[in-house]
């Protein structure tokens, strides 16, 4: 049977000498894998640049319950971005959010909130300024987390100053574990989750050592709720880039 979904592509990976095998989050079938013949051949007609990381397609797809490989039937942009692929930190930014979406899809499952989110972040990311997009990914990290059922709970205050990554909420004592932050970084993450909209990151002014910190508090957090999570491996690459 055909149906009709939107798709966020997550993974390319060459298969055979023309082929693909492409991870999509879809947004009626959640995480798929779909084999694509003949796609990497020269020519006008090749649609292999469809498939980047990042990219967010309309699609008709084959569709059969329990089955690992998926095909599809037709393709084509539901966004065309402006700056994604071609302006370097936004392309990193969006290829670290790609990874973490792959560490956090487990299961093929219907998401339709989750998709939503995920599809117009991808857009806000292409359209935003610079002080944005320094700030998207750690945006990104708390936003899916609620998505995910990790929320971390913004109970920041006068007397629970130290954010608990474990208990993913704020306490008013040092933890006996190592997995917690100081005063300081507890206060920006408070502060970031209070953005509900990209463009109130515009407000929170964090500098590249404290961006950095945070950064890895939360690779730290997603390492300790998703099982199987390892390393991230855009991570370094993001730091990088923004500096």
């Amino acid at each position: 049977m055909i149906y009709k979904t939107k798709g966020i592509v997550l993974r390319p990976v060459k298969y055979g000498e023309t082929s693909l095998i492409v991870s999509i989050f879809t947004s009626l079938f959640g995480i798929q894998s779909y084999l694509i013949n003949g796609v990497r051949t020269s020519g006008k007609t090749t649609k292999a640049h469809l498939y980047q990381p990042a990219s967010v397609l309309e699609m008709e797809v084959y569709h059969k319950e329990l089955k690992n490989l998926q095909r599809i039937k037709e393709s084509r942009w539901n966004y065309l971005y402006q700056t994604i692929f071609s302006d370097v930190t936004k392309n990193a930014v969006a290829l670290y959010m790609v990874e973490l979406l792959q560490k956090c899809l487990k299961q093929p499952e219907q998401n339709t909130d989750l998709f939503n989110f995920c599809e117009d972040a991808f857009m806000q990311l292409d359209v935003s300024d610079p002080i944005v997009t320094a700030n998207f990914p750690l945006y990104f990290c708390l936003q899916l987390a609620s998505f995910l059922g990790l929320r971390l709970s913004d109970d920041h205050s006068a007397k629970n100053i130290y954010m608990d990554l474990e208990e993913g909420r704020f306490i008013d004592h040092i933890p006996a574990h190592h997995h917690f932050l100081d005063t300081d970084l507890s206060s920006h993450i408070s502060q970031l989750l209070k953005a509900q909209h990209p463009e109130e990151l515009y407000e929170i002014k964090l500098n590249h050592v404290t961006r950095r910190k945070l950064l890895f508090a939360l690779h730290d957090f997603y390492g300790l709720h998703i099982q199987d999570f390892g390393t991230m491996k855009t991570l370094h690459i993001l730091h990088e880039v923004l500096g």
